[in-house]
């Protein structure tokens, strides 16, 4: 029998999981733009000069199969070899297949938005897991899961395609959400704004006029036509081009283009974030 789950952030008095099982699809390297960019822009998180001891990150959700949270682990430990990764789920069928696979340095445990580790967390990937719940409900989870975070920890909360050829997620601090990234596969979209099916839970409803997502989605697209002319030497040149544009237009684009040749981006959280509700303003 699948053991229940409270729906939302918070503390569960009942001792309970909080949260909901997800439909538990997944794909072997699904996750790899994510992590590339964890373990790279974001790995000095993970370094124990910054920790101060041994860091722990957490693959929240991983799924009816565990070999992305295998992934994460090996991923983490080619940067920070003495870390500590957990994967964490809310049925625990699919704990037990997890369990089967621990190692020094991973283990299976079930749990939900609470993070049941006793220390402080410096990473959290929580993929494909907000799509089921309403966008009202983001604010008290991002919150629920950043009280776990180490001072210099990260939520990176996000969705991707099947396969992982188009991703975006927000990476939320201690002190609220700081910034989009988004993460295309060249061949894989037409415009820029092909990853709007696949936008975070707190975006992914605001892709509308009026809202400042749907002005960057618009202007990324005009930028993307624009440099055309490019693609004569190579979709990386073009895109490189499209965020050198979109900067210079006055869009925060927080990377530089090392990163944009690999067909990803990451903007300040401000430019793009929902005009009402709870995460207006916040970051």
């Amino acid at each position: 029998m699948v053991q229940k789950a409270t729906r939302l952030g918070g503390r569960s008095r009942t001792g309970r999981p909080l949260g909901h099982a997800t439909r538990g699809t997944t794909n072997p390297n699904r996750m790899r733009r994510v992590d590339r960019w964890m373990t790279g822009p974001q790995g000095w998180r993970l370094r124990p000069a910054v920790t101060g001891a041994p860091p722990i990150a957490v693959d929240l959700g991983y799924g009816a199969s565990p070999a992305t949270a295998v992934e994460f682990f090996e991923r983490v430990r080619a940067v920070s070899p003495q870390a500590m990764v957990f994967g964490i789920e809310i049925e625990p069928e699919r704990v037990a297949r997890g369990t089967a696979l621990d190692v020094d340095g991973l283990e299976f445990r079930l749990g939900g938005f609470e993070i049941p580790v006793s220390s402080p967390v410096t990473v959290i990937r929580a993929f494909n897991v907000l799509r089921q719940y309403d966008e009202a409900d983001v604010a008290g989870i991002w919150d629920t899961m950043c009280s776990r975070l180490t001072e210099n920890g990260v939520l990176i909360e996000g969705t991707c395609d099947e396969i992982g050829r188009r991703s975006s997620w927000v990476a939320v601090t201690r002190d609220g959400p700081q910034s989009l990234s988004i993460s295309l596969r060249f061949g894989a979209f037409t415009l820029p704004s092909d990853v709007a099916e696949r936008l975070p839970k707190a975006l992914i409803h605001r892709n509308i006029e009026g809202e400042r997502i749907h002005d960057f989605l618009r202007a990324a697209d005009a930028a993307w036509l624009a440099a055309a002319p490019l693609a004569s030497f190579g979709n990386k040149q073009r895109f490189v081009a499209m965020c050198r544009t979109l900067r210079a237009t006055g869009w925060p684009i927080c990377d530089s283009a090392a990163r944009w040749r690999l067909g990803e981006m990451t903007v300040r959280w401000e430019a793009v974030a929902p005009r009402t509700g709870a995460l207006a303003h916040a970051g």
